[in-house]
This record gives C-alpha cells, structure tokens and sequence, in this order.
C-alpha cells in the first residue's frame, strides 16, 4: 500500500496518508478538515545490497570489520 504526502492549501499542514486502493486519497486535512489538500510530489528510496560498503571505524555492521581480517580484508564491506 503506498503511503501519499500531502499539503493542506489552508493552514499549510504536511501529512501523509496511507492509500488503502488506488483511489483511496486524503480528501480533508486532518488537522483543520479543510477540503483536497494537495497531493506532493514525493521521492522514494530503494535498496541495493550489491553495492559495497567502505569499512572503517564503525562504519561496517559486519563483525571483523576494520582490522584488516574477514569479512572486510579488502577494504569494502560485502552487507
């Protein structure tokens, strides 16, 4: 279920709403019940575990990491 960010025109309140179904959208403010915030252009995030992490000092979850021995011996954390 994706979750939508909007803005209310009156009071400028920024909120988010989780859509239940595709045309599930906020139609009032939560916080003044004005009527049809605004739906915001909103970004998302991803994530890739084929892409290295440098190790260092405390920057490596993966145990061993930054003193040179497994799993990070080549300098890039492989989680």
């Amino acid at each position: 279920m994706p979750i939508y960010e909007y803005v209310c025109g009156a009071c400028g309140h920024a909120f988010e709403h989780l859509a239940r179904t595709l045309s599930d959208g906020a139609e009032q403010c939560p916080k003044c019940g004005a009527a049809k915030p605004a739906k915001q252009f909103s970004s998302f995030s991803t994530s890739d575990s084929s892409t290295a992490l440098p190790c260092g000092d405390g920057a490596c979850p993966a145990a061993g990491c930054g003193t040179g021995g497994s799993p990070c011996a080549g300098g890039a954390c492989p989680l």
